[in-house]
């Protein structure tokens, strides 16, 4: 029985992947046990399940009518498991997580590691990156994300607390080049900015109505990793817009002073996201609830 749940398992997922490869990496397997799997479960059924070329995979039509009903029959199972689950105290079972790559690592990460420590039971898995991935199409329990969210009909989220933006620069180069008072005074200063591909972005504060500025700071200096911005600013290079967290230990002892400090400081507001499900896991439920009670604090540096 389990070998047989084992093939439709595999078989829903190289349907939804669109191959059997990306199958394996979303289950933990080599491709070779999804492709065996599948072909068991093509034998035990006496049909063709897929329609295969060296270029792509499709359904076949018995295979589309497999399908539907797999997925309804893993359906009633999940919710069944949920159910169970949601009545236990200790989370167990692998947690996937999707975290920005530098909040992930600074503020996230950390309370996850606590968390599996906590619950021997519990696996976690963190996947570090700044796109916003599909939580359904690759299968995570769940996203952490600094970001305005986007309408999504079978995600959840709540709410974790907002990113502080602040300016800010080290002592040396403050004495070279004096301390901006205003946003207009920033065109006389060099920066180091955050930029992909020739595309720097620009630094954004409230005005005061709800709404933003968007301000182009002079730069020579571009990167698309935040902490070697920090780094940067330290050895003087310039301006930096950063978030607080990631200064905050640089502004305490000194290597970095925050200016402008009248102007109103932007914030990223920051997500917990997961797929909507009438049972929700007690795993996904203890990651949240610790993300709830813990980011706030990493925030504040």
């Amino acid at each position: 029985m389990m070998e047989r749940l084992s093939g439709v398992v595999a078989f829903v997922q190289a349907a939804e992947a669109g191959s059997f490869a990306l199958a394996a990496e979303r289950m933990g397997l080599s491709r070779s046990a999804v492709a065996k799997s599948i072909a068991r479960l093509e034998a035990r059924l006496e049909t063709r399940l897929f329609l295969r070329t060296t270029r792509r995979q499709s359904l076949t039509e018995d295979g589309q009518a497999f399908y539907e009903r797999c997925v309804r029959a893993l359906a009633e199972l999940e919710a069944g498991t949920a159910a169970l689950d949601s009545g236990r105290r200790a989370p167990t079972g692998r947690l996937r997580v999707s975290a920005p790559v530098m909040f992930g690592r600074h503020c996230a990460a950390p309370l996850l590691w606590e968390l599996a420590h906590q619950h021997p039971g519990l696996e976690v898995e963190v996947s570090f990156s700044d796109r916003v991935v599909d939580l359904i199409e690759e299968a995570y329990d769940l996203a952490v994300r600094v970001a305005p969210l986007a309408d999504h009909a079978g995600l959840t989220a709540r709410r974790l607390g907002a990113q502080e933006m602040l300016v800010c620069a080290s002592p040396a180069y403050l004495a070279r080049h004096g301390h901006p008072a205003t946003l207009g005074e920033l065109d006389g200063h060099e920066a180091v900015v955050y930029g992909r591909n020739g595309i720097s972005k620009p630094w954004r504060f409230p005005d005061g109505q709800g709404g933003e500025k968007l301000v182009s700071v002079p730069s020579r200096l571009r990167f698309d990793d935040v902490e070697t911005i920090a780094d940067a600013a330290v050895q003087g290079a310039g301006l930096a817009w950063l978030p607080s967290w990631l200064v905050a230990e640089r502004l305490r002892d000194g290597r970095l002073v925050a200016v402008l400090e009248e102007e109103r400081r932007y914030g990223n507001e920051i997500y917990a996201v997961w797929p909507r499900n009438n049972h929700l896991p007690s795993k996904v439920r203890a990651a949240i609830d610790v993300l709830v009670a813990r980011i706030p604090e990493r925030l504040s540096g």
